[in-house]
């Protein structure tokens, strides 16, 4: 393309100035155009307008805001048009996995589906059993109309007969707030028998399950909802095909269910103009910890992470100086120390090149007062009891990660079971039904990988306190002189 001399000094005259004031767009190693980004997210444009329970969590109240707004004309769009707007938005699961969201609705309208006389079922996966994850109650608990909503339009895209909300039974309050809004919903005809007068049926229940970790997993999940136990199922077939009761099902995640009227409302270019490519939209993100106001707010994807617990967080106890590490998505998400949070963006891809994952967005900060080893070792006895025990590397593999992480942390194990552990988590990662597996491999691989020189100290340590380096299974080095049975070859 033929350009002139002015184009020329007018386009390098934007390009720095845009250098100046640019951040980084990619979280790679090679170096990209930079863009400029707007500084944070408007009130405007915020889809959970009373995340702090500014105003009620009524009816009368979400309609104010804006919820309920032409939820008949979107209905009567049809399925097509709301799953092509869904996936143009660019959702991806706000549940931890990060799935494309319109990718998995559209699994349900399969061909010949409307021959199937089958019901069929949208399951809301409200149990948030992850350590550090506090959105979706605050959701139920104070927008809980934003639910209501996105299970009837997500209900009407996958053309759904009822949604089930399955909800962690320790929270006895969100259920009550929930099912309040339910039977408001109802009583104002916006959803059962012809929902929102647009010839659609459509009922909402609410179950309340009894608070195992498992059970955010979603043929797990479908199991408890049935009256089982909650243990995850092989796949195929998924659940879109045989799900809740053998009907086809979709489990989704309360927030990426409750964004889906805005997203329509608003339109999916709009949606679509926050964060990076692939990584689009607006997510709540958990912010907990080492910070001087622990908070949970909607942001922009791809924010920087300093950025977001300064603005947000009142910053780290002592200033940023005082960081050591952070765990970006919540427990089940690789450690990453200061160095890597100093440039760090959260976003899918962002955090998935520095070897960590965004998960749920649950952001767990840890000042230099923190016991890094204390703290993982405490994340394996979560998963060690919370394993249903269903596959053996699961089963057998967080106990084992259990007991060696004690001894870590106690500093009676030795040098080599640091590389006995990694090849352990490695052995157990990928091998399971279900991602409990990952999730208790992960935090001890990010140790080991940022951390290894403190579990080395340790080890030293308490070898130049008791006289020598402690024997296979945490004996003392002298155990055998004290006639104490020892493993051969020690």
């Amino acid at each position: 393309m033929l350009t002139t001399p002015a184009t020329r000094a007018l386009r390098a005259s934007a390009t720095s100035n845009l250098s100046k004031n640019a951040v980084r767009s990619m979280a790679t190693v090679q170096d990209a155009p930079p863009v400029q980004r707007q500084r944070g997210l408007q009130d405007q444009d915020r889809i959970f307008q009373n995340l702090y329970g500014h105003h009620g969590a009524d009816l009368k109240s979400a309609m104010k805001y804006g919820d309920w707004y032409k939820t008949k004309e979107m209905i009567l769009k049809g399925h097509d048009w709301l799953i092509s707007e869904i996936k143009a938005s660019g959702l991806r699961g706000r549940g931890g996995a990060g799935f494309p969201s319109g990718m998995k609705w559209s699994f349900m309208n399969f061909k010949d589906w409307d021959k199937d006389t089958k019901p069929r079922y949208l399951v809301v996966n409200a149990d948030e059993g992850e350590p550090g994850t506090c959105k979706d109650r605050e959701i139920m608990r104070k927008d809980p109309h934003k639910l209501v909503e996105g299970c009837l339009v997500a209900g009407r895209a996958m053309n759904c007969s009822a949604a089930y909300i399955y909800i962690r039974g320790e929270f006895y309050h969100e259920a009550t707030v929930l099912q309040r809004a339910i039977q408001e919903a109802y009583k104002a005809g916006l959803i059962g028998k012809n929902a929102c007068g647009s010839g659609y049926d459509f009922d909402i229940f609410v179950h309340r399950g009894m608070g195992a970790y498992v059970c955010g997993e979603e043929t797990s999940l479908i199991e408890s909802l049935e009256g089982k136990p909650g243990k995850p199922r092989l796949k195929p077939p998924f659940p879109a095909a045989v799900g809740l009761f053998g009907c086809p099902s979709t489990v989704a995640n309360v927030e990426t269910i409750a964004v889906a009227p805005t997203i329509i409302r608003r339109g999916a270019n709009w949606f679509n103009s926050f964060g990076r490519e692939r990584n689009a939209g607006t997510k709540l993100f958990c912010i907990s910890g080492h910070v001087n106001n622990p908070c949970t707010v909607e942001e922009e994807m791809s924010i920087p992470l300093k950025e977001l617990i300064d603005k947000h967080a009142g910053g780290v106890i002592g200033g940023w100086d005082n960081l050591k590490a952070i765990i970006p998505g919540g427990s089940s998400t690789p450690i990453l120390p200061k160095k890597i949070c100093d440039e760090q963006l959260m976003d899918f891809d962002a955090l998935k090149d520095s070897q960590s994952g965004l998960g749920t967005a649950a952001v767990i900060v840890m000042d230099q007062s923190t016991d890094v080893v204390r703290a993982i070792s405490r994340l394996s006895k979560f998963y060690h009891h919370e394993s249903c025990g269903q596959c053996t590397p699961c089963r057998e593999g967080s106990k084992w990660t259990d007991q060696i992480m004690k001894r870590f942390e106690a500093g009676t194990a030795r040098a080599r079971e640091i590389d006995m552990m990694q090849e352990l988590t490695k052995q157990v990662e990928g091998h399971t039904i279900c991602a409990l597996g990952e999730a208790f491999a992960w935090p001890i691989q990010g140790l080991i990988r940022h951390f290894r020189p403190e579990l080395e100290a340790r080890i030293q340590s308490h070898a130049k306190k008791a006289g020598g380096e402690a024997l296979a299974g945490g004996w003392q080095h002298d155990a055998g002189k004290h006639g104490m049975l020892i493993s051969p070859g020690q």
